[in-house]
């Protein structure tokens, strides 16, 4: 089948379902749900989220230049989905949704209990781009719940049961499909010898 052409727009998909949460100067906190968020650098480490001017919680990261990464589950989505629809100045999340504020320990922010890892982030740079505002951060922390981890301190993803946002819609990613470098990895018989390349092509 022939492909289409489509006009130009964001169609790299699935993306993170994520909440980040702030506060302001005065104490005041909230949560709001992001999909424009990831990972930028490896050393020094940073991540970013985009915001649009005028949601309510852009004003608090750009008083503080601090905010938080919560990591989601499946177990969570309506919360995310309320905290994605619903602003902070009419409601409370923390309060209409059960999440439970922490505390972070590097940055002025609360961190959301529930949430398997918290990313504490310090704002670098902002780069207004347009629609959003791109938040550049360094990752001053991390906080990872025990519970999720293997018996080599490991973190398991498929404990954790995280979620991505596709197209309007939440789905879940919990089977793992392979591991990284698995399709160059040589395969053993069943003596527990490797077995030798032979150069035929896959058929």
């Amino acid at each position: 089948m022939a492909k289409e052409i489509w006009k130009p727009g964001n169609f790299i998909y699935p993306v993170p379902a994520v909440l980040v949460s702030c506060q302001d100067k005065e104490g005041n906190q909230n949560l709001f749900t992001a999909a424009w968020t990831g990972t930028v650098c490896t050393n020094p480490p940073m991540a970013y989220v985009s915001v649009r001017p005028e949601r309510y919680s852009y004003h608090m990261l750009r008083e503080t230049g601090v905010f938080v990464i919560n990591l989601t589950t499946q177990s969570m989505v309506r919360a995310v989905d309320f905290c994605g629809v619903k602003s902070g100045r009419n409601v409370d999340k923390w309060k209409e949704t059960g999440l439970t504020p922490g505390t972070a320990v590097s940055v002025e922010a609360p961190i959301v209990m529930e949430s398997p890892v918290n990313v504490e982030c310090r704002v670098v740079e902002v780069k207004e781009l347009g629609s959003h505002h791109m938040f550049l951060s360094k990752v001053e922390a991390i906080q990872v719940d025990g519970a999720f981890l293997d018996e080599k301190g490991r973190f398991c993803f498929d404990k954790a049961k995280p979620m991505a946002y596709s197209h309007g819609a939440y789905c879940g990613l919990s089977e793992a499909l392979g591991t990284f470098g698995y399709s160059i990895r040589k395969k053993s018989t069943k003596s527990g010898k490797k077995q030798k390349k032979t150069g035929r092509k896959p058929v």
